[in-house]
């Protein structure tokens, strides 16, 4: 049986409830940047308890200094920030001030400043600025426009990143030197996404990459000098390559492709004739991250394997391999030799452990921890490790699958399925207390999938829900559906799904077609009509999402957007909704959530609805987050029934 709904649902279903009862507004407040509607005031209990779990942070790794200190984000006010940190171990020194977070800090070369990136209101129109560890913070960017990260040349005198206008869709590359913002210029205008990728050694050449789809992008070399960009290795076939470095003899780019498998690996692209020389072997297996030492003598780079991440280091020279890194199993998070080469950076998160930053000495072998991340009044003991597991799909097709099981609890335990978004993305193994709270004080089991149309199985299984297949990666809910059933420890009564962005489209779909078996719905800035979220979406990003799900100009492609777009299937949606979203999204607007909130309560259905006024496509300041989870907690508390479990993981 299942456990008790909401008594506002239990109510209208009792009295046949009729679309005009949703015409009497809900109940709406506002606190601070967060506007709540028809969302129960938060029990100030829940608020207390869920404070154990939102003072952890973590630590991301942005660059070297030129003086081996290393520059990482951190959080300890409402954003993550830049810090230094100067060795192993010692303090975080806070360097940056803002009330919005920063991003894509790079280090000058052969300077002791740094370049980084602000946002505003999550717009994602990010705005670049120089700056010393002193201050002295100088814009090199234009307002109202979009840049990408900075790429320096090898001498710190030039920089260039990639800018498209507002309501454009086409990026120029621009290029400036340093220190001399009248010196800003277009070096290359692009059709589509273009973005400088690495610089040549003798600083007359841009590596530039043009990406078009998940499975298709190419790379251009760009002469300063004339002005012309060419293609490097054309191909009858799309192929994808990510991230790219020449050669310290400017005569080789060093990139991942997969071109010829299903999966990325390293090679050698020669800039003389296209001839590619592979680097690692051919596997099932991406190579997701690699880094060349300056000095072009070293090359390190990260698989990952179902998942999980595995570091190698190889003498590019000698091609023999060095001692390798042991790491906890976890997932990379950033990857870069230090300026001398002597030390190599590792940004690693794990289950049970937050992300932290390791330094390993290449010619000793030892690894060092640079950085320990708090995790609040919690014992990381009480922390679970997720089982990987695969269950059949409809047509069986074995999906992938990590599980988080509450220990020492008897009975079927509620469960909370997760949907990554993207749709290219891909659920991975590392550190997240959502997860961990949800099993301490749910008992719930949480199940993270990764459909059909997920990244890191090869490129088959990444095109395999694109355009007309779209409705199959829901089926793949509908099959988990099917497992849980079967699992002894799970109760098929009360299972939530929860998910963002395109995941947000997946809890649509899902609910419509699955609603019987729901308990409830939590959208995260999903996808509600695919028609209206490609002409809403920001214009540069418009022909990418088109070349993942479809062109909605085209009327047989429309038609079936007009079959599967949540929006246009509400009368199925009877499980209970709670819908979140951010009021700047440039890449899922309002507009999405706004059309599914008045849709379903037009159906005579109560939808929870938390809107926040100053965030973009996820909420990255801590005001925000907190109230957030304080929903989504309290959202599950109602519709999988009964009190949380006694408090745990507090120390």
């Amino acid at each position: 049986m299942r456990f008790a709904r909401p008594l506002t649902l239990v109510l209208m279903l009792a009295l046949g409830a009729a679309p005009a009862l949703a015409q009497t507004p809900p109940p709406t407040r506002q606190s601070g940047s967060l506007i709540y509607s028809g969302i129960p005031e938060i029990p100030e209990a829940l608020r207390t308890d869920l404070q154990r779990y939102r003072n952890a942070r973590s630590a991301g790794f942005q660059d070297w200094m030129e003086d081996g200190s290393m520059l990482i984000s951190t959080r300890f006010g409402e954003t993550a920030q830049l810090h230094r940190v100067a060795a192993p171990g010692a303090d975080r020194t806070q360097i940056t001030f803002f009330a919005e977070p920063i991003s894509n800090a790079t280090t000058i070369p052969g300077t002791d400043r740094f370049a980084y990136q602000r946002d505003a209101g999550g717009a994602e129109n990010f705005q670049t600025f120089v700056a010393g560890l002193n201050g002295g913070d100088e814009a090199i960017t234009e307002p109202n426009t979009r840049n990408g990260g900075p790429v320096f040349s090898d001498d710190g005198r030039t920089v260039f990143w990639n800018r498209v206008e507002r309501g454009q869709s086409d990026y120029d590359i621009l290029a400036m030197t340093v220190g001399d913002p009248a010196s800003r210029r277009v070096v290359f205008e692009g059709t589509g996404q273009f973005s400088p990728v690495d610089v040549s050694p003798d600083g007359g050449r841009v590596l530039l990459s043009q990406y078009i789809s998940a499975l298709d992008s190419r790379l251009w070399i760009l002469d300063l000098a004339t002005g012309r960009a060419t293609r490097l290795r054309e191909s009858a076939t799309p192929v994808s390559y990510s991230g790219g470095e020449f050669t310290r003899d400017g005569r080789s780019i060093i990139t991942t492709s997969d071109e010829g498998g299903e999966a990325q690996r390293l090679v050698e692209i020669s800039l003389e004739d296209g001839a590619v020389t592979p680097l690692t072997e051919a596997s099932n297996w991406d190579v997701d991250d690699f880094d060349l030492s300056d000095d072009g003598r070293l090359l390190a780079w990260s698989i990952n394997e179902d998942g999980y991440s595995r570091v190698a280091v190889r003498d590019l020279i000698t091609r023999r391999a060095l001692p390798q890194p042991e790491l906890p199993q976890g997932v990379l998070g950033a990857l870069q030799f230090s300026p001398d080469g002597s030390k190599l950076a590792i940004g690693l998160s794990t289950p049970t452990s937050s992300g932290d930053v390791w330094g390993w000495d290449v010619a000793a072998g030892g690894l060092t921890r640079w950085t320990q991340s708090e995790v609040g009044p919690l014992d990381r003991a009480s922390f679970v490790t997720p089982d990987l597991i695969r269950y059949p799909s409809f047509d069986d097709l074995r999906i992938p699958a990590f599980v988080y099981r509450p220990r020492g609890l008897e009975g079927r335990r509620p469960v909370i399925i997760d949907i990554h978004g993207g749709p290219e993305g891909q659920a991975r193994p590392g550190f997240n207390l959502n997860y961990q709270q949800w099993v301490a004080d749910h008992g719930a089991v949480v199940i993270v999938p990764n459909v059909r149309g997920s990244s890191g199985y090869g490129k088959t299984w990444l095109a395999a829900d694109n355009g007309p297949r779209r409705q199959e990666s829901v089926q793949d809910i509908g099959a988990l559906l099917d497992w849980i059933a079967t699992q002894p420890d799970m109760d098929p009564e009360r299972v939530v799904v929860h998910g963002g962005s395109y995941g947000g489209f997946m809890v649509l779909a899902s609910l419509a077609a699955y609603s019987d078996r729901l308990a409830g719905a939590v959208n995260i800035f999903g996808i509600a009509n695919f028609v209206s979220f490609l002409q809403n979406t920001e214009a540069y990003r418009r022909d990418l999402r088109r070349a993942e799900y479809g062109d909605e100009r085209n009327p047989a492609m429309r038609a079936l957007f007009d079959r599967i777009s949540p929006l246009n299937l509400t009368d199925r949606m009877t499980a209970p909704l709670l819908v979140i979203q951010g009021a700047n999204d440039p890449r899922v607007p309002q507009s999405e959530s706004e059309q599914i909130v008045d849709a379903v309560r037009a159906e005579g259905r109560p939808v929870w609805y938390l809107l926040a006024t100053n965030e973009g496509h996820g909420f990255r300041k801590k005001f925000n987050s907190d109230g957030q989870a304080e929903v989504t907690n309290l959202f599950f508390r109602q519709v999988l029934g009964g009190e949380p479990t006694e408090a745990a993981g507090a120390q």
